[in-house]
């Protein structure tokens, strides 16, 4: 009798794919370490977060929008095709997602505002409150499908959710800050006009819509075979880029902050973060269950309506007011916190496994 043949598996996954699996499972710690590494190596981070002019040509490297770029890229690229057509089939929570993603911000923001006037800060917190607009102007969160992923929501209403605000967000980020802006104080005003600037001047599309469409029309146009060899490559290199993103925001923060320690900025950056995120949070829980929807989609619409791309405010921060850095504080503490609060509900909405015997 012939010795058998070895068969070799097919279902062995490539070492990408498996490396990109086991960063996805563990992407809260690393973020966290990537916080610690910017706080302790900070130069690197700096470094890499100024533009740098290339000698071949009047152009300038930025780090910061092009791993921006990239993130996005692989969000469209993730894409199903048979996702869209069940976005198309349920446009009440696309719709109620875009409506929540717009009216939050003008409910939470103004209070806030109001608090903060009782404090003893001269300009009644216009800083945080610079900051807090940037966040909360942008579309929501490409990452938020990684923890819809991990719990029990529904994936293909967040995926519309995400194109959704990112598509929109030529329109609706101008429109958000240009509201908001009375709120300021002192030179804020001027400093949020020149974020608007940019943002009109080609940022929301360039640096989030065109990478988003591009990735979304790869995933419809490439075959089957194509667009799996593609994903094995970008996802890996879209998750170390947003760790490397996040490294960098950090370290512009973090290396003014040890140059000129402000435990009072501190403090206040993560109370005023964690008081806008936990009712944008609070406040989409609700409207889901006004809305009676079904646990999975509900989830979904919470999520999207705590946790704004502030990758993509770090990045407009840096890109218009290079001169105050301490203005990224409260973005990273704002994305550390949407992370955690995502983590909670994600853990809540999972499905209690029965034990075994």
């Amino acid at each position: 009798m012939p010795p058998p043949i070895a068969v070799r598996r097919t279902t062995d996954r490539p070492l990408t794919e498996r490396a990109a699996t086991w960063l996805r499972a563990r992407l809260g710690r690393a973020v966290v370490l990537a916080y610690v590494a910017a706080l302790l190596v900070p130069r690197p981070g700096v470094w890499l977060g100024e533009p740098h002019p290339l000698p071949t040509a009047h152009l300038t490297l930025n780090m910061g929008p092009l791993l921006l770029c990239l993130v996005l890229f692989s969000a469209g690229l993730q894409v199903p095709p048979r996702a869209l057509g069940h976005l198309v089939r349920r446009p009440r929570v696309l719709v109620a997602g875009l409506a929540l993603h717009l009216t939050i911000p003008l409910a939470v923001v103004p209070f806030v505002a109001h608090l903060l006037r009782y404090t003893p800060d001269s300009d009644g917190g216009s800083g945080l409150l610079t900051a807090m607009i940037l966040t909360v102007a942008m579309p929501v969160a490409a990452g938020a499908t990684v923890w819809t992923d991990k719990g029990d929501g529904d994936q293909s209403a967040m995926v519309g959710l995400v194109l959704l605000s990112t598509l929109a967000s030529p329109l609706t980020t101008p429109f958000l800050l240009r509201t908001l802006t009375p709120l300021l104080s002192g030179g804020y005003p001027h400093a949020l006009a020149a974020s608007d600037r940019v943002a009109q001047g080609g940022f929301a599309l360039t640096s989030v819509v065109l990478p988003c469409v591009v990735g979304l029309v790869g995933s419809l146009v490439l075959p089957a075979r194509w667009h799996r060899r593609v994903l094995g490559t970008v996802v890996p290199a879209a998750l170390a880029g947003s760790l490397a993103l996040t490294y960098v925001n950090a370290s512009g923060a973090l290396s003014s902050v040890l140059a000129r320690p402000r435990p009072l900025l501190i403090a206040a950056s993560l109370g005023v973060a964690a008081l806008i995120c936990g009712l944008s949070f609070a406040l989409g829980r609700i409207a889901a269950r006004g809305l009676r929807l079904e646990a999975g989609m509900a989830s979904s619409l919470t999520l999207a309506c705590g946790m704004n791309n502030s990758s993509a405010s770090a990045v407009l921060i840096t890109t218009s007011l290079p001169g105050k850095p301490h203005l990224l504080l409260p973005v990273l503490a704002y994305g550390l916190l949407q992370k955690t609060a995502a983590s909670r509900i994600v853990a809540r909405s999972q499905p209690v496994r029965a034990l075994r015997p």
